[in-house]
């Protein structure tokens, strides 16, 4: 082992050479990044999607040390990380213990080290072991960072030796191992593993080894994704096809011991659930009703057989590990997701609604939602007092799935959330409403023309015309011919007027050619051009020919005022635009 001494010397030698300083300056700059982010990951333990983010910053000082200097070594002690003899962490952390716990005494960091790597790695080391965790040389065996090695020292113990007897063996096995990976004849050992306690060697690029040794040549990226496409392909085309055919066959030649099937077909399921392969699953459950339908064979254990399957595929752990799957990434085929939840019984429902909250992808939630919308329709219960969540995603979804589902009483429970005081739920509820074009739905939508939130009667009034435009053109005219609506903003009492343009119904058109037609006083100046600029917007909302001929009628009409022929000459050229398309500004330039 190296004297204190020794130590002491090298490390000032270290410090005189300037491209040593910068190693250390640079991987100081790396740990202090690390702890930083380990230190965000603490406090915002529960929001894993940000763990990139608060790591970001010491996977690019690691690129910055990489990129410079190639592979990062460091030596594990204790108490710090060494590089050259020198500390790393400027602070107490435990982060080097628990390497050096498990027997870890070189971590080495590998240029393209990835943020999603890193974070791996960081959450691997804030693991706790004592509290039911694996420990952290088999997680990392597990995790196989690409661009992450790591030696460990074990121990050697002969019968009838004492220690001192065992590390001379050790130092010849070792010192004959390091002379063959030194060679240069063709004769050589690509994969060593020497292992002593307190084993001291120098070798190039690694300071010091007290464990595995990892040398030779490396297989590159395209034979490492060849093999895996070869093995997966093996796997789905002709592994797994084979053992289900084979069980198959077993179950059609009958078996006394249902029980034994049974395990075995709960073991192909959750092997068929790591890959992702549900339409297996689906082809095994359409297999084993095809067996039940069967009249010349005893279909009792089959059908036990098929209920137990069923069971299975709806228990609370496997949904929940599809939806981990669902979480954040788009399925390859999700129609083969469908089949799978479509053939699952009631009580399933709760645990995919708990699903449900946890997905983030739009598409993956629709395609939950449509399934879901199946349950609702024989037990509407558990989606309706979701009603009352106080999560406005929750809610958006109960109001899609109940309507989807199409249940009589659905719009008595999306009054109730329109009482709510959730903006966004209340837009997206009425939305959803107006796609019904019902009487009831109408008289809902109506009655939001009096919310107490301005976007709210905004959007009823630009969604009530949907339903039935004379209908539409009273209710509008009623709230515009109300004294309070002078109090409204301008911009809602401009969507009021495009609305009611929008209906395109003669009174409508009517009642804004007259509000046009009205000559100002000195008293009323004001308000008579704030009302035709109104009235020009709502012929802009009725967008149909006849609009189009009074707002030309309006521009050719040299006794309004300038601001009245400004705002109808723009509103009939988007309305020429809208009625004949692109060709409309080509005439016009």
């Amino acid at each position: 082992m190296a004297s204190p001494q020794t130590s002491n010397e090298t490390a000032a030698a270290s410090a005189a050479d300037p491209v040593v300083a910068d190693k250390v300056e640079l991987a100081r700059n790396f740990t202090f990044h690390l702890l930083k982010g380990i230190k965000q990951i603490g406090m915002y333990r529960h929001n894993d999607s940000k763990f990139p983010e608060f790591l970001a910053r010491a996977q690019e000082a690691l690129a910055g040390y990489t990129g410079k200097h190639g592979p990062l070594s460091l030596k594990v002690e204790q108490q710090n990380f060494m590089l050259h003899n020198e500390p790393l962490f400027s602070e107490a952390t435990p982060l080097p213990y628990k390497f050096f716990r498990d027997g870890i005494r070189q971590l080495i960091f590998r240029p393209g080290l990835t943020v999603e790597e890193m974070v791996t790695f960081t959450l691997i080391a804030l693991s706790e072991p004592e509290r039911g965790a694996d420990d952290v040389l088999a997680q990392l065996w597990r995790a196989g960072l690409e661009h992450v090695e790591y030696v460990v020292v074990e121990g050697f113990s002969m019968e009838g030796a004492s220690e001192e007897e065992v590390q001379i063996e050790v130092d010849k096995v070792v010192g004959y191992l390091y002379s063959r990976l030194k060679t240069s004849s063709e004769d050589y050992l690509r994969f060593a593993r020497v292992n002593a306690e307190d084993l001291d060697a120098q070798m190039e690029g690694v300071e010091q080894i007290r464990g595995v040794v990892v040398g030779g040549t490396y297989a590159t990226d395209t034979m490492k994704a060849r093999l895996q496409k070869e093995i997966e392909e093996e796997e789905n085309a002709r592994l797994f096809p084979k053992l289900v055919s084979a069980v198959f066959q077993v179950v059609e030649g009958g078996v006394d011991d249902v029980g034994l099937l049974e395990e075995l077909f709960v073991q192909l399921l959750d092997a068929m659930l790591i890959q992702d392969d549900y339409a297996t699953i689906n082809q095994m459950v359409l297999k084993l009703r095809a067996l039940v339908q069967r009249e010349d064979v005893d279909t009792s254990n089959t059908s036990r057989l098929l209920s137990y399957f069923l069971q299975k595929m709806g228990d609370e752990q496997r949904l929940i590990r599809m939806g981990e799957s669902l979480k954040l990434t788009k399925p390859r085929n999700p129609t083969d997701i469908v089949r799978y939840l479509q053939v699952l019984d009631e009580n399933s429902i709760i645990t995919l609604l708990t699903v449900l909250e946890t997905i983030e992808v739009p598409e993956n939630r629709v395609l939950l939602s449509d399934v879901l919308a199946n349950f609702a329709k024989v037990r509407p219960e558990p989606f309706v007092m979701r009603l009352e969540s106080d999560k406005p995603q929750i809610i958006r979804d109960m109001v899609y799935i109940l309507e989807k589902a199409q249940l009589p009483d659905r719009l008595k429970m999306f009054g109730k959330v329109l009482k709510g005081k959730n903006l966004v739920v209340k837009l997206e509820v009425m939305s959803i409403i107006a796609r019904g074009h019902t009487p009831e739905a109408r008289k809902l939508i109506a009655e939001m023309l009096q919310d107490p939130i301005s976007q709210v009667r905004i959007q009823a009034a630009r969604v009530l015309p949907e339903f039935d435009h004379d209908k539409a053109t009273l209710d509008l005219q009623r709230v515009i011919r109300d004294p309070n609506f002078e109090k409204k903003t301008q911009d809602e009492r401009a969507a009021f007027y495009a609305a009611l343009g929008s209906t395109g119904t003669t009174a409508a058109l009517s009642y804004l050619t007259a509000m046009l037609a009205v000559k100002p006083s000195l008293l009323n100046k004001k308000k008579v051009l704030d009302d035709k600029l109104l009235a020009i917007q709502g012929l802009a909302g009725a967008g149909n020919i006849q609009s189009y001929k009074l707002l030309q009628g309006v521009v050719e009409d040299k006794s309004q005022p300038t601001e009245v022929l400004t705002a109808a000459r723009k509103a009939m050229y988007q309305t020429k635009k809208a009625l004949f398309g692109d060709t409309a500004s080509a005439e016009e330039a």
